[in-house]
């Protein structure tokens, strides 16, 4: 990454610009889309389901927290969600033999940072406006760094898998959906029933959540279940480059 970081950093420039070529507001969509989401939930779980969080605090709307939640959840669901195709998509790289094949996984997950970026700018502002900003917003770049290593682990096994599987297009999206439902995003992870309590646990990405979540409502962060998420994260991130780097091989052969 620190060697390759120009390269890196053009083709992550390159990816977010292209998804907004040609739409009228352009890059003004970074902004728009999480501004149209963020009335939806303030709409729908405040007025219509007007939803509360157990043990919510007093002024702050469960839509906030349930958005804080989806930044984290979203950085994982945009960058595994693409990975499958992050190899394949780039078939005259690949067939170079001095480009650097495996700094393609960190495009999507840059491309996910900068959406988070200004995801994150939203939620400050909601905050400020209810007066519920808290000094524990600043750890939010050091606890989603499990989330971080977990998807880029997870991005280098799939993008592999994709070149010579190409139902991972199918399969990978329907897995991340399930996964938005199995995390505590719409719901705390004491809401779940004690007999599951310690499956849920086991999800890296329920800790990151729940850990992000306590650090915006100023409460004690868990980390131990934070750490428990980081070592699962570099196990996750170094098993996933191993494998890329055994299959990259065969990949112009596949190409």
């Amino acid at each position: 990454m620190i060697q390759h970081r120009y390269l890196l950093g053009q083709l992550i420039k390159r990816d977010v610009l292209l998804r907004y070529r040609g739409a009228m507001f352009g890059v003004a969509w970074m902004f728009l889309s999480p501004l149209l989401m963020l009335a939806i939930f303030a709409f729908v779980f405040g007025h219509i389901f007007e939803a509360r969080w157990p043990q919510q605090p007093d002024g702050m709307p469960f839509w906030l927290m349930l958005y804080a939640g989806l930044i984290v959840f979203n950085i994982f669901a945009e960058t595994v969600g693409r990975a499958p195709g992050t190899v394949r998509g780039y078939p005259a790289y690949v067939k170079k033999i001095i480009f650097p094949v495996q700094i393609l996984p960190l495009v999507p997950l840059g491309s996910a940072l900068v959406h988070a970026a200004f995801n994150l700018l939203i939620l400050v502002a909601a905050l400020a406006w209810f007066g519920q900003l808290s000094l524990g917003l600043l750890l939010f770049p050091l606890l989603i760094l499990p989330v971080l290593l977990l998807a880029l682990g997870l991005t280098w096994f799939l993008a592999a898998w994709g070149v010579f599987i190409k139902d991972m297009n199918q399969i990978v999206p329907l897995f991340v959906q399930m996964l938005l439902f199995l995390s505590p995003v719409f719901y705390p992870v004491s809401a779940v029933p004690p007999a599951l309590r310690p499956v849920y646990e086991l999800n890296p990405l329920g800790a990151v959540i729940e850990a992000s979540r306590a650090a915006i409502l100023g409460q004690v962060i868990p980390w131990s279940n934070w750490a428990a998420a980081l070592g699962l994260g570099i196990a996750g991130t170094l098993l996933g480059l191993a494998f890329f780097n055994h299959a990259r091989d065969e990949f112009a052969d596949v190409l």
